[in-house]
């Protein structure tokens, strides 16, 4: 047993140091690219400069070739509590306003010569053509008058507060805030733009430039280019008599341009699908939130911006 340990010993002499240390393990090296406590760092888009972060009631201003001017603060009415009670109840009674009443003709379904044989005759009470067993004239008849027609003389028209209708408004601006009520919507815009956007009077100068052509190379530096080809995509035919009144094409709602002068504003992107334009001043709960449901895609001149901090709340 003695010689059986000397013997181990020898061996474990003669195999040298090397075998009788053990590797120390390798240190854990931090990978670069995520770090205890803090999140990957994301990849900045290749041919753009990273825009500042902005607080809450701050957003960008752009150039027209879609760069970060500036950082402004948002005017004191996109601070208040969004309504959508009350922008449903204003678009409502705007879209009531505006509907033309109609009816039929006097004497439609009942121009005939129709006679009522009597009583005693085996044949129903039903008015006829004169010398013929034909029914006209009465609702159940084919060609006869209609038995509750519409009347042209009915008022559509509805009341609401004027309060209330400038509460829907501002509360309509508030939504233009909220990227994903904008989503909602189905509106296309480019990740990382502060909404709404806002960009420089150099939009509102006319000129040669004042051409759609010239409007699509704007919109598509700012990134929204495609919320006007998701509207020319869903452009569909009415459903109804209204396609035979020269209401053939439903249009979905793009881009509202909102500027100080619209006129020269309006030659830009005026005759683009679904893009409205209009001045601070005629700005209602249905441009803002047509449908009833807020959240538009808005562009927002520097001095249009301006013109509204001086509506009072």
């Amino acid at each position: 047993m003695a010689k059986k340990k000397l013997q181990d010993a020898d061996a474990k002499a003669e195999a040298g140091p090397e075998e009788t240390v053990k590797a120390k393990p390798a240190k854990k090296v931090a990978s670069p690219t995520r770090a205890r406590g803090k999140k990957a760092p994301v990849e900045k888009a290749k041919g753009r400069k990273e825009a500042e972060p902005v607080r809450p009631n701050e957003v960008h201003v752009y150039d027209l070739a879609g760069k970060v001017v500036k950082v402004v603060d948002l005017p004191s009415v996109f601070g208040l509590p969004l309504r959508p009670d009350l922008i449903r109840r204003a678009v409502t009674a705007s879209q009531a306003n505006r509907r033309q009443a109609y009816g039929p003709a006097p004497r439609a379904g009942m121009r005939h010569s129709v006679r009522w044989s009597g009583k005693g005759h085996g044949v129903s009470r039903v008015p006829r053509i004169r010398g013929t067993m034909i029914g006209a004239q009465a609702p159940g008849t084919v060609g006869g008058r209609r038995a509750h027609p519409p009347r042209p003389w009915r008022d559509y028209s509805k009341k609401i507060n004027e309060k209330e209708r400038l509460k829907a408004r501002n509360a309509a601006l508030v939504a233009l805030h909220h990227p994903e009520l904008v989503s909602r919507r189905g509106h296309v815009f480019e990740e990382g733009r502060t909404l709404p956007l806002v960009v420089v009077d150099d939009l509102e100068e006319g000129g040669k430039d004042s051409r759609a052509a010239r409007g699509a190379e704007i919109l598509k530096a700012l990134g929204v280019w495609g919320d006007v080809e998701r509207a020319a995509r869903r452009a569909r035919i009415r459903a109804g008599r209204g396609k035979m009144r020269g209401r053939l094409y439903r249009n979905p709602k793009s881009i509202l341009v909102v500027a100080a002068k619209p006129e020269s504003v309006a030659r830009r992107f005026a005759n683009l699908p679904g893009v409205d334009v209009v001045p601070p001043s005629q700005l209602n709960a249905e441009d803002l939130a047509p449908g009833g449901d807020p959240g538009r895609l808005a562009i927002f001149t520097e001095s249009a911006l301006e013109a509204l901090r001086a509506w009072s709340l």
